[in-house]
Protein backbone atom coordinates (compact mmCIF):
# COMPACT_ATOMS: atom_id res chain seq x y z
CA UNK A 1 0.00 0.00 0.00
CA UNK A 2 2.47 2.34 1.13
CA UNK A 3 4.28 1.94 -2.63
CA UNK A 4 1.83 3.81 -4.22
CA UNK A 5 1.67 6.76 -1.82
CA UNK A 6 3.72 10.17 -3.45
CA UNK A 7 7.16 10.62 -3.05
CA UNK A 8 8.65 11.77 -0.03
CA UNK A 9 10.52 10.84 3.40
CA UNK A 10 8.24 8.82 5.64
CA UNK A 11 7.67 10.45 8.11
CA UNK A 12 9.27 9.71 11.56
CA UNK A 13 6.52 8.04 14.51
CA UNK A 14 5.17 10.82 16.09
CA UNK A 15 5.76 13.35 14.36
CA UNK A 16 4.20 16.69 13.21
CA UNK A 17 3.28 17.71 9.52
CA UNK A 18 1.80 20.15 8.05
CA UNK A 19 -1.29 19.87 5.75
CA UNK A 20 0.39 19.95 2.65
CA UNK A 21 2.17 16.04 3.69
CA UNK A 22 -1.78 14.62 3.92
CA UNK A 23 -0.92 12.16 0.82
CA UNK A 24 1.95 11.12 2.08
CA UNK A 25 0.16 8.72 4.15
CA UNK A 26 -2.12 5.49 4.32
CA UNK A 27 -5.05 6.71 6.12
CA UNK A 28 -6.30 9.76 7.90
CA UNK A 29 -7.76 9.41 11.50
CA UNK A 30 -9.88 11.91 12.65
CA UNK A 31 -10.64 11.62 16.60
CA UNK A 32 -13.17 14.46 16.60
CA UNK A 33 -16.42 13.55 18.00
CA UNK A 34 -18.92 12.00 15.37
CA UNK A 35 -20.83 15.49 15.43
CA UNK A 36 -17.36 17.28 14.64
CA UNK A 37 -16.93 15.10 11.49
CA UNK A 38 -20.28 15.19 10.39
CA UNK A 39 -20.07 18.61 9.94
CA UNK A 40 -17.09 18.78 7.72
CA UNK A 41 -13.51 17.03 7.62
CA UNK A 42 -10.78 15.70 5.62
CA UNK A 43 -12.16 13.77 2.59
CA UNK A 44 -11.16 10.07 2.69
CA UNK A 45 -10.70 10.12 6.59
CA UNK A 46 -12.48 7.70 9.22
CA UNK A 47 -13.64 8.91 12.50
CA UNK A 48 -12.25 7.08 15.39
CA UNK A 49 -13.44 9.32 17.59
CA UNK A 50 -11.45 9.52 21.40
CA UNK A 51 -14.56 11.16 23.01
CA UNK A 52 -17.93 10.91 21.43
CA UNK A 53 -20.54 13.82 21.45
CA UNK A 54 -22.07 12.99 25.04
CA UNK A 55 -18.64 12.74 26.31
CA UNK A 56 -16.77 15.21 25.12
CA UNK A 57 -20.26 17.27 26.62
CA UNK A 58 -19.55 15.86 29.43
CA UNK A 59 -16.09 17.08 29.88
CA UNK A 60 -16.63 20.32 28.58
CA UNK A 61 -19.50 20.75 31.54
CA UNK A 62 -17.37 20.05 33.96
CA UNK A 63 -14.61 22.32 32.59
CA UNK A 64 -15.97 25.00 32.77
CA UNK A 65 -18.59 24.45 36.03
CA UNK A 66 -16.23 22.50 37.94
CA UNK A 67 -12.57 22.22 37.65
CA UNK A 68 -10.04 22.17 35.20
CA UNK A 69 -8.37 19.48 36.79
CA UNK A 70 -10.90 17.28 37.49
CA UNK A 71 -12.01 17.76 33.83
CA UNK A 72 -8.75 16.31 32.53
CA UNK A 73 -8.47 13.37 34.68
CA UNK A 74 -11.63 12.56 33.56
CA UNK A 75 -10.94 13.31 30.18
CA UNK A 76 -7.83 11.51 29.84
CA UNK A 77 -9.73 8.00 31.56
CA UNK A 78 -12.50 8.70 29.18
CA UNK A 79 -9.62 9.01 26.03
CA UNK A 80 -7.39 6.03 26.96
CA UNK A 81 -10.39 3.10 27.57
CA UNK A 82 -11.64 4.60 23.62
CA UNK A 83 -8.16 4.57 22.64
CA UNK A 84 -7.76 0.78 23.72
CA UNK A 85 -10.72 0.13 21.92
CA UNK A 86 -9.11 1.71 18.63
CA UNK A 87 -6.15 -0.69 18.79
CA UNK A 88 -7.67 -3.82 19.83
CA UNK A 89 -10.70 -3.31 16.83
CA UNK A 90 -9.67 -0.99 14.25
CA UNK A 91 -6.04 -1.42 14.40
CA UNK A 92 -5.46 -4.66 15.01
CA UNK A 93 -4.36 -5.96 12.14
CA UNK A 94 -2.57 -3.28 10.56
CA UNK A 95 1.54 -4.09 9.94
CA UNK A 96 3.91 -2.42 11.01
CA UNK A 97 4.65 -0.30 8.05
CA UNK A 98 1.19 1.30 8.78
CA UNK A 99 1.50 5.17 8.20
CA UNK A 100 -1.87 6.79 9.69
CA UNK A 101 -2.00 10.97 9.76
CA UNK A 102 -4.18 11.43 13.25
CA UNK A 103 -6.18 14.98 13.68
CA UNK A 104 -8.45 16.40 16.00
CA UNK A 105 -9.39 20.02 15.83
CA UNK A 106 -6.51 22.03 16.16
CA UNK A 107 -3.71 19.43 16.41
CA UNK A 108 -3.92 19.30 20.27
CA UNK A 109 -4.36 16.64 22.88
CA UNK A 110 -6.69 14.48 21.09
CA UNK A 111 -4.85 13.75 18.35
CA UNK A 112 -1.26 13.84 20.25
CA UNK A 113 -2.38 11.08 22.39
CA UNK A 114 -3.61 8.96 19.95
CA UNK A 115 -0.61 9.52 18.03
CA UNK A 116 1.70 9.01 20.57
CA UNK A 117 0.03 5.26 21.57
CA UNK A 118 0.17 4.58 17.89
CA UNK A 119 4.07 5.96 17.65
CA UNK A 120 4.93 3.64 21.00
CA UNK A 121 3.72 0.67 19.47
CA UNK A 122 5.76 0.86 16.28
CA UNK A 123 3.54 2.50 13.63
CA UNK A 124 4.58 5.14 11.87
CA UNK A 125 2.17 7.42 13.17
CA UNK A 126 2.23 11.41 13.19
CA UNK A 127 -0.18 13.98 13.92
CA UNK A 128 -1.69 17.27 11.80
CA UNK A 129 -0.20 20.11 12.94
CA UNK A 130 -3.28 22.87 13.36
CA UNK A 131 -5.79 20.04 12.86
CA UNK A 132 -8.57 20.06 11.04
CA UNK A 133 -8.31 23.67 11.25
CA UNK A 134 -5.33 23.65 8.80
CA UNK A 135 -7.29 21.56 6.53
CA UNK A 136 -9.90 23.96 6.37
CA UNK A 137 -7.75 26.84 6.08
CA UNK A 138 -6.37 25.12 2.86
CA UNK A 139 -10.01 24.64 1.34
CA UNK A 140 -11.09 28.31 2.04
CA UNK A 141 -7.77 29.25 0.43
CA UNK A 142 -7.43 27.08 -2.49
CA UNK A 143 -11.48 27.79 -3.47
CA UNK A 144 -10.90 31.87 -3.46
CA UNK A 145 -8.10 31.07 -6.26
CA UNK A 146 -9.40 31.61 -10.13
CA UNK A 147 -10.62 28.19 -11.45
CA UNK A 148 -7.44 26.79 -13.85
CA UNK A 149 -9.83 24.29 -15.77
CA UNK A 150 -10.74 23.88 -19.29
CA UNK A 151 -14.88 23.73 -18.81
CA UNK A 152 -17.78 22.82 -20.78
CA UNK A 153 -20.88 24.20 -19.21
CA UNK A 154 -23.77 21.93 -20.19
CA UNK A 155 -27.07 24.21 -20.46
CA UNK A 156 -30.49 23.17 -21.14
CA UNK A 157 -34.28 24.10 -19.58
CA UNK A 158 -35.44 21.98 -16.71
CA UNK A 159 -35.72 18.52 -17.70
CA UNK A 160 -33.85 18.52 -20.94
CA UNK A 161 -31.78 15.68 -19.56
CA UNK A 162 -28.43 17.75 -18.45
CA UNK A 163 -27.94 15.71 -15.17
CA UNK A 164 -28.30 12.39 -17.10
CA UNK A 165 -26.20 13.31 -19.25
CA UNK A 166 -23.35 14.14 -17.20
CA UNK A 167 -23.22 11.27 -16.10
CA UNK A 168 -23.57 9.69 -19.59
CA UNK A 169 -20.60 11.26 -19.96
CA UNK A 170 -18.32 10.49 -16.70
CA UNK A 171 -19.53 6.73 -18.01
CA UNK A 172 -18.01 7.60 -21.53
CA UNK A 173 -14.52 8.38 -19.42
CA UNK A 174 -15.48 12.23 -19.85
CA UNK A 175 -14.14 14.61 -16.55
CA UNK A 176 -17.41 15.60 -14.63
CA UNK A 177 -17.92 18.18 -11.87
CA UNK A 178 -21.16 16.99 -10.63
CA UNK A 179 -22.14 19.68 -8.32
CA UNK A 180 -25.83 19.07 -7.86
CA UNK A 181 -25.22 15.44 -6.45
CA UNK A 182 -22.31 17.11 -4.28
CA UNK A 183 -24.83 19.19 -3.04
CA UNK A 184 -27.14 16.64 -2.28
CA UNK A 185 -29.80 18.85 -4.55
CA UNK A 186 -31.26 19.27 -7.85
CA UNK A 187 -31.23 22.54 -7.81
CA UNK A 188 -34.55 24.01 -8.32
CA UNK A 189 -37.66 24.51 -5.76
CA UNK A 190 -38.90 20.85 -6.05
CA UNK A 191 -35.06 19.80 -5.97
CA UNK A 192 -34.55 18.04 -2.64
CA UNK A 193 -33.31 14.30 -2.17
CA UNK A 194 -36.14 12.36 -0.11
CA UNK A 195 -34.24 10.70 2.39
CA UNK A 196 -31.16 12.31 1.59
CA UNK A 197 -30.20 15.90 3.69
CA UNK A 198 -27.81 18.24 2.29
CA UNK A 199 -24.48 18.45 3.82
CA UNK A 200 -23.05 21.47 5.36
CA UNK A 201 -21.59 24.16 3.39
CA UNK A 202 -18.30 23.44 4.65
CA UNK A 203 -18.52 19.65 3.95
CA UNK A 204 -19.64 20.98 0.15
CA UNK A 205 -16.63 22.72 -0.47
CA UNK A 206 -14.19 20.06 0.94
CA UNK A 207 -15.42 17.40 -1.60
CA UNK A 208 -15.33 20.22 -4.06
CA UNK A 209 -12.25 21.21 -3.31
CA UNK A 210 -11.07 17.11 -3.55
CA UNK A 211 -12.56 16.69 -6.82
CA UNK A 212 -11.37 20.34 -8.37
CA UNK A 213 -7.43 18.85 -7.65
CA UNK A 214 -8.25 15.33 -9.07
CA UNK A 215 -8.84 16.68 -12.38
CA UNK A 216 -6.23 16.90 -15.56
CA UNK A 217 -5.84 20.31 -16.48
CA UNK A 218 -5.29 19.01 -20.05
CA UNK A 219 -8.85 17.62 -20.66
CA UNK A 220 -11.64 19.47 -20.50
CA UNK A 221 -14.30 19.01 -17.48
CA UNK A 222 -17.72 18.94 -18.06
CA UNK A 223 -20.36 20.85 -15.34
CA UNK A 224 -24.23 21.96 -15.08
CA UNK A 225 -25.20 25.28 -15.65
CA UNK A 226 -26.35 26.19 -11.86
CA UNK A 227 -26.46 29.55 -10.10
CA UNK A 228 -24.77 31.03 -7.08
CA UNK A 229 -27.10 28.70 -5.09
CA UNK A 230 -27.99 24.70 -4.84
CA UNK A 231 -30.74 24.31 -2.28
CA UNK A 232 -29.34 25.85 0.76
CA UNK A 233 -25.66 25.64 -0.57
CA UNK A 234 -23.32 27.77 -2.30
CA UNK A 235 -21.45 27.47 -5.35
CA UNK A 236 -17.67 29.84 -4.60
CA UNK A 237 -17.55 32.59 -6.59
CA UNK A 238 -14.43 32.13 -8.33
CA UNK A 239 -15.80 28.64 -10.31
CA UNK A 240 -18.95 30.18 -10.98
CA UNK A 241 -16.89 32.90 -12.66
CA UNK A 242 -15.24 30.71 -14.27
CA UNK A 243 -18.35 28.34 -15.57
CA UNK A 244 -20.21 31.84 -16.63
CA UNK A 245 -17.34 32.65 -19.11
CA UNK A 246 -17.22 29.39 -20.11
CA UNK A 247 -18.10 27.66 -23.40
CA UNK A 248 -21.36 25.66 -23.93
CA UNK A 249 -22.95 22.71 -24.57
CA UNK A 250 -26.79 23.54 -25.11
CA UNK A 251 -28.78 20.16 -24.72
CA UNK A 252 -32.17 20.36 -26.49
CA UNK A 253 -35.09 17.95 -25.93
CA UNK A 254 -38.64 17.79 -26.87
CA UNK A 255 -41.53 18.71 -24.42
CA UNK A 256 -42.89 15.22 -23.82
CA UNK A 257 -39.63 13.39 -23.46
CA UNK A 258 -38.70 16.25 -20.98
CA UNK A 259 -42.16 15.78 -19.42
CA UNK A 260 -41.72 11.98 -19.22
CA UNK A 261 -38.12 12.64 -17.70
CA UNK A 262 -39.40 15.02 -15.24
CA UNK A 263 -42.08 12.10 -13.69
CA UNK A 264 -39.28 9.97 -13.50
CA UNK A 265 -37.08 11.88 -11.48
CA UNK A 266 -39.68 13.63 -9.44
CA UNK A 267 -42.33 10.34 -9.05
CA UNK A 268 -41.33 11.03 -4.80
CA UNK A 269 -43.32 13.87 -5.56
CA UNK A 270 -45.92 12.71 -7.82
CA UNK A 271 -46.86 9.66 -5.71
CA UNK A 272 -47.13 12.19 -2.68
CA UNK A 273 -49.90 14.88 -3.84
CA UNK A 274 -49.84 16.92 -0.19
CA UNK A 275 -45.94 17.09 -0.46
CA UNK A 276 -46.01 18.68 -3.88
CA UNK A 277 -49.06 20.82 -2.79
CA UNK A 278 -46.97 22.19 0.39
CA UNK A 279 -44.59 23.13 -2.47
CA UNK A 280 -46.33 24.79 -4.35
CA UNK A 281 -47.75 26.71 -2.06
CA UNK A 282 -44.42 28.56 -1.92
CA UNK A 283 -45.38 29.85 -5.52
CA UNK A 284 -48.30 31.44 -4.61
CA UNK A 285 -46.80 35.00 -4.58
CA UNK A 286 -44.84 34.24 -8.34
CA UNK A 287 -48.37 33.03 -10.06
CA UNK A 288 -51.32 33.50 -7.56
CA UNK A 289 -53.43 31.66 -5.87
CA UNK A 290 -55.79 30.56 -8.75
CA UNK A 291 -53.06 29.29 -10.54
CA UNK A 292 -51.72 27.51 -7.82
CA UNK A 293 -54.99 26.05 -7.06
CA UNK A 294 -55.71 24.37 -10.61
CA UNK A 295 -51.63 23.00 -10.15
CA UNK A 296 -53.03 21.72 -6.98
CA UNK A 297 -55.78 20.15 -8.29
CA UNK A 298 -54.06 18.24 -11.20
CA UNK A 299 -52.01 16.87 -8.55
CA UNK A 300 -54.83 15.51 -6.28
CA UNK A 301 -56.68 14.27 -9.73
CA UNK A 302 -53.43 12.72 -11.19
CA UNK A 303 -53.22 14.94 -13.81
CA UNK A 304 -49.62 14.40 -14.01
CA UNK A 305 -48.48 14.88 -17.21
CA UNK A 306 -50.87 18.32 -17.18
CA UNK A 307 -49.06 19.44 -14.64
CA UNK A 308 -45.63 18.93 -15.18
CA UNK A 309 -46.33 20.70 -18.95
CA UNK A 310 -47.79 24.13 -16.99
CA UNK A 311 -44.98 24.29 -15.09
CA UNK A 312 -42.54 23.72 -17.48
CA UNK A 313 -44.07 26.60 -19.55
CA UNK A 314 -45.46 28.86 -17.04
CA UNK A 315 -42.59 28.70 -14.29
CA UNK A 316 -39.60 26.81 -15.04
CA UNK A 317 -38.77 28.03 -18.94
CA UNK A 318 -39.44 31.47 -18.27
CA UNK A 319 -37.43 31.65 -15.34
CA UNK A 320 -34.60 29.61 -16.70
CA UNK A 321 -34.11 31.49 -20.01
CA UNK A 322 -33.95 35.18 -17.89
CA UNK A 323 -31.09 33.19 -15.75
CA UNK A 324 -28.86 31.57 -18.73
CA UNK A 325 -28.93 35.17 -20.39
CA UNK A 326 -28.20 37.04 -17.86
CA UNK A 327 -24.95 34.84 -16.55
CA UNK A 328 -23.91 32.97 -19.22
CA UNK A 329 -23.31 34.76 -22.12
CA UNK A 330 -21.60 32.07 -24.74
CA UNK A 331 -24.87 30.11 -24.59
CA UNK A 332 -26.27 31.91 -27.88
CA UNK A 333 -23.14 30.26 -29.61
CA UNK A 334 -23.43 26.85 -27.63
CA UNK A 335 -22.51 23.77 -29.44
CA UNK A 336 -26.11 21.58 -29.53
CA UNK A 337 -26.77 18.52 -28.12
CA UNK A 338 -30.39 17.12 -29.70
CA UNK A 339 -32.18 14.59 -26.89
CA UNK A 340 -34.63 12.67 -28.66
CA UNK A 341 -34.08 9.50 -26.47
CA UNK A 342 -34.15 9.43 -22.69
CA UNK A 343 -32.60 5.95 -22.38
CA UNK A 344 -29.25 5.25 -21.05
CA UNK A 345 -27.71 4.00 -24.31
CA UNK A 346 -29.06 7.14 -26.50
CA UNK A 347 -27.33 9.26 -23.94
CA UNK A 348 -24.07 7.38 -23.35
CA UNK A 349 -24.39 7.68 -27.17
CA UNK A 350 -24.63 11.54 -27.36
CA UNK A 351 -21.99 11.76 -25.17
CA UNK A 352 -20.02 9.90 -26.93
CA UNK A 353 -20.77 12.05 -29.85
CA UNK A 354 -19.87 15.57 -27.26
CA UNK A 355 -16.22 13.88 -26.34
CA UNK A 356 -15.54 13.14 -29.92
CA UNK A 357 -16.18 16.31 -31.46
CA UNK A 358 -14.22 17.91 -28.34
CA UNK A 359 -11.14 15.89 -29.40
CA UNK A 360 -11.46 16.51 -32.86
CA UNK A 361 -11.31 20.31 -31.95
CA UNK A 362 -8.64 20.01 -29.72
CA UNK A 363 -6.49 18.00 -32.52
CA UNK A 364 -7.55 20.64 -35.10
CA UNK A 365 -6.41 23.41 -32.44
CA UNK A 366 -3.38 21.59 -31.86
CA UNK A 367 -2.62 21.54 -36.20
CA UNK A 368 -3.77 25.11 -36.68
CA UNK A 369 -1.31 26.08 -34.16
Amino acid sequence: MSAALPPGPPPRPGERVDVGAIDRFDERIDVRSPAEYAEDHVPGAINLPVLDDAERARVGTLYVQGSAFEARRLGAAIVARNIARMVETYAHDKPPEWRPLVYCWRGGQRSRAVTLIFAEIGWRAAQLAGGYRAWRRRVVEALAQPVDLDLRVVCGLTGSGKSRLLAALAAEGAQVLDLEGLARHRGSLLGDLPGDPQPSQKWFESQLHAALLAFDRARPVYVESESKRIGALQVPDPLLAAMRAAPCVRVETPLPLRVALLKQEYVHLIDEPGALAERLARLVPVHGRATIARWTDAASAGDDDALVRELLQQHYDPLYLRSIERNFPRHAQARVAHVTDIADAALRALARQLVQADADASQGAFAGA
